[in-house]
């Protein structure tokens, strides 16, 4: 049905803004399945282009209905972008801190890389949930899940009740002060047992959440910048600093990483898989996230010497493939690790772009079972415990240690030398004798 823009402040408003065409359908009824969990459609439009909302039941879909009919009689005008009422639309600094951010990642989603977006939305799920008026009630069990799943723009299947809790609870942005945000900042660097979590983590959390309410200042929806300035020499304490060299002196050597590797296998069939996975991760220095996306079609596997494995995928999301955090590369592989995956193809029978590393439900292998798997092996040979990641930087001390040139090392990695040089420097000081015979050598001395 078509209604007409009455009355007499519609009269005033026309000889400023042309009238507009505003039509109320009918309430449209899909079949409710599994995935359709709100059957029932308001549809409506605004000079042409449609509009719709879902609900659960009919009774909410006829109460939506009736206020867009009321708005129409009333003569108010409509928003071309949300095609409701603007006078639904909250004022300026009325918007509230989760609707905010939503605003925010949809307005940067298509520019960011998916590990940027998906770091963006973990920072904003811990920020919104804090962000919150003194006196609300407790927050709804799987609040920050269902921010996880709910932020990023087009996802996630709406949750009434935490959404209700959200709009009484959640603070507005002209309620942000630097007394509260002060305290938010600190609350950001805990865990959830109250721990302190790493300095890198938090300096991540805290500059997403600043970026997220600066923008709000940037678009003058609120006038001054709440945030505290950060305390003069804050960035200098060992606390807050982030540490980037590695502690070479806790990692494995060859001899011991060989070991480890052997005592991975155990009579559960799964552990097979894990060796290779961690056989690669050393042999090749690739990132575990590397790993769990190698493809046949990546390897080049001679009948003798050195092979080659293309880095051209990583997982990035939750067993989704994308680009490797410093781009694709090539590293040769020795001949320990051909024979290895060119014996685990073999016995798979896999080839082309199939993937090496999966269970038997076709899914990728958890992490935590692939720690678990590492962890027991380190515990079998008498090792102190270290991360699967630490195969990757057991890597760089191998080659660093056998004299490999910095660039060539970078290179393999996906580095800067200068990334390199500052991360392992612990490994670099002890070739200082090596360095004074070679330049002895070239010198004649």
């Amino acid at each position: 049905m078509t209604l007409p823009m009455k009355g007499a402040k519609n009269l005033g408003r026309s000889l400023s803004r042309p009238v507009q065409d505003v039509k109320v359908f009918g309430i449209q009824h899909r079949v409710k399945t599994e995935r359709t969990k709100r059957p029932w459609i308001v549809r409506w439009s605004v000079d042409g282009p449609q509009h719709s909302r879902a609900f659960r039941t009919r009774v909410e879909a006829d109460r939506f209905r009736s206020f867009v009919v009321q708005a129409v009689q009333r003569g108010e005008p409509f928003s071309i972008d949300t095609g409701e009422p603007e006078s639904w639309s909250p004022q300026a600094g009325d918007v509230r801190c989760h609707e905010w951010a939503g605003r925010w990642l949809a307005e940067q989603w298509h520019e960011w890389q998916p590990r940027t977006r998906f770091s963006a939305v973990e920072a904003l799920a811990r920020f919104v949930p804090l962000a919150v008026v003194s006196d609300s009630s407790p927050a709804p069990d799987g609040l920050r899940r269902y921010l996880v799943a709910s932020l990023a723009p087009g996802t996630g299947e709406r949750d009434d009740e935490i959404e209700a809790w959200l709009d009484q609870a959640s603070l507005r942005l002209s309620d942000l002060n630097r007394e509260l945000l002060a305290g938010i900042e600190v609350e950001l660097g805990q865990g959830r047992d109250g721990g302190q979590l790493a300095a890198s983590t938090v300096s991540r959390f805290r500059k997403t959440a600043k970026a997220c309410i600066r923008r709000a200042v940037e678009l003058e929806i609120i006038p001054v910048d709440p945030w505290p300035p950060t305390v003069r020499g804050r960035s200098r304490r060992k606390a807050v600093r982030v540490r980037r060299t590695v502690d070479v002196r806790r990692l494995p050597d060859a001899d011991t990483m060989a070991r480890a590797l052997a005592a991975m296998i155990t009579h559960q069939p799964a552990s097979r898989t894990y060796q290779a996975m961690t056989a690669v991760a050393y042999y090749a220095g690739l990132r575990p996230s590397e790993v769990v996306m190698l493809r046949c079609s990546a390897l080049v596997l001679p009948t003798a010497g050195w092979g080659v494995l293309e880095v051209r995928e990583a997982d990035i999301s939750f067993d989704e493939p994308g680009e490797p955090k410093t781009g694709p590369r090539s590293v040769p592989i020795p001949p320990v690790l051909v024979e290895m995956l060119e014996a685990w193809i073999t016995d798979k029978d896999l080839s082309g772009d199939d993937l090496l590393f999966r269970t038997r439900t076709g899914r990728r292998p958890t992490a935590s079972n692939w720690a678990r798997s590492w962890q027991r092996a380190l515990r079998t040979i008498g090792h102190p415990s270290l991360r699967v990641y630490d195969c990757r930087h057991a890597a760089a001390t191998t080659w660093l240690h056998a004299g490999v040139p910095l660039a060539e090392i970078a290179r393999r990695l996906g580095h800067s030398v200068e990334i390199l040089v500052s991360t392992y420097i612990g490994a670099i000081e002890g070739d200082e004798h090596l360095a004074n015979e070679r330049i002895d050598a070239v010198l004649g001395t």
